[in-house]
């Protein structure tokens, strides 16, 4: 068996782990108590990453305050910016990191902008001095987004989260702490508006969606080895025992499940300190093509972020995206390639070879 199964054993012992996790009261409020710590300021608990963006941005601006969001990103931004009742201006970004840069935001720059979220796509950070010394001179102020970079150090040496006004926290798939669903804000500086903290407990439905995802995308992995991937990943959603991620509704008012608590504080602990990137990025020619070879080797990279500047793509209209002001995000959307976070170095050789024939 080829060398991206070597870890397969282990994916499906952690899957039987988080079927029959179990928390307490005391781990959530263990996880905010941590967080608090952690990042210095007033932590609140959260159903997703998109709710505790919201909120974060619920606690500064006033509606129809207008914010600058990375113009490569996803539709939970969009959404938490809109839910927030703030307006997004995207920035166009650079092909080195997938981040805006101070020329980009300066070209972006427009009456009524309050604030700036910070992403660290894929977890590259970005120059915080500079985006620091931009945002004090025009008096606006940093929303960290952490879904992409817990754990990351800027180059000035901060750890991501201890520089913004706000830090938002995402526990969805694939993020730095996956516990599949939850998130998390913290208020590091006084809140100019009253925020009710989220206080209802999950569904039992989402519960149970939550424990058997790991499992579910196990099996579907190991379906990759005879091309079967993407059939068993259909008839799961189809069945809603599979929720997409950009699905994972907006909701202020729910908290996570007390087993995410326990999990997201164990993941939050282990958490070291990083310059490495979430995940690493390719920018190919002939994606499709490459895609079908990587399948035809037994890889299933289709899950990608991003194949529109906001991604996923059946939420892309939604958003009025200003393609001809952020070209090289437009053009990065249509190229680009990363690795998802559950390979092993060994497992991925194959794909590489692939790839750079196409870069």
């Amino acid at each position: 068996m080829s060398h991206h199964y070597l870890g397969l054993a282990a994916k499906r012992k952690g899957a039987w782990k988080s079927l029959f996790a179990h928390g307490s009261r005391y781990d959530l409020n263990h996880l905010k108590i941590y967080l608090q710590e952690r990042y210095q300021g007033e932590a609140m608990l959260t159903k997703n990453g998109r709710s505790a963006l919201a909120l974060a941005l619920m606690g500064y601006f006033k509606k129809g305050d207008k914010v600058l969001v990375n113009g490569f990103t996803c539709y939970a931004v969009y959404e938490a910016v809109k839910a927030a009742g703030l307006e997004p201006v995207f920035v166009d970004i650079s092909k080195n990191d997938l981040n805006f840069t101070v020329k980009t935001l300066e070209a972006a720059w427009t009456d009524g902008i309050k604030g700036v979220i910070v992403q660290n796509t894929l977890g590259n950070p970005v120059d915080i001095d500079a985006i620091s010394k931009f945002a004090e001179q025009n008096g606006i102020l940093i929303i960290e987004d952490l879904a992409h970079c817990a754990g990351i150090k800027y180059p000035n040496g901060k750890e991501v989260g201890t520089v913004g006004a706000a830090t938002a926290l995402s526990f969805g798939k694939d993020k730095s702490i996956d516990t599949v669903t939850g998130g998390a804000v913290i208020f590091r500086v006084p809140r100019k508006n009253q925020i009710k903290m989220p206080s209802v407990a999950p569904k039992k439905s989402d519960n149970a969606r939550a424990r058997v995802y790991p499992m579910l995308s196990a099996i579907c992995r190991g379906m990759t080895y005879f091309h079967l991937s993407g059939v068993f990943m259909r008839m799961f959603m189809k069945f809603h025992w599979i929720e997409r991620s950009a699905d994972n509704k907006l909701d202020l008012k729910v908290k996570p499940s007390k087993f995410e608590a326990k999990q997201a504080l164990k993941q939050l602990k282990e958490l070291k300190l990083s310059e490495s990137p979430l995940r690493n990025f390719y920018l190919v020619n002939h994606r499709d093509e490459v895609l079908e070879k990587l399948r035809k080797a037994g890889y299933y990279f289709d899950g990608f972020w991003y194949e529109k500047p906001v991604s996923p793509v059946r939420y892309y209209k939604k958003v009025n995206f200003p393609e001809e002001s952020c070209p090289v995000a437009t053009e990065v959307a249509e190229k680009i390639i990363n690795i998802p976070t559950h390979y092993k170095k060994e497992e991925l050789l194959d794909a590489k070879k692939i790839i750079k024939e196409y870069l």
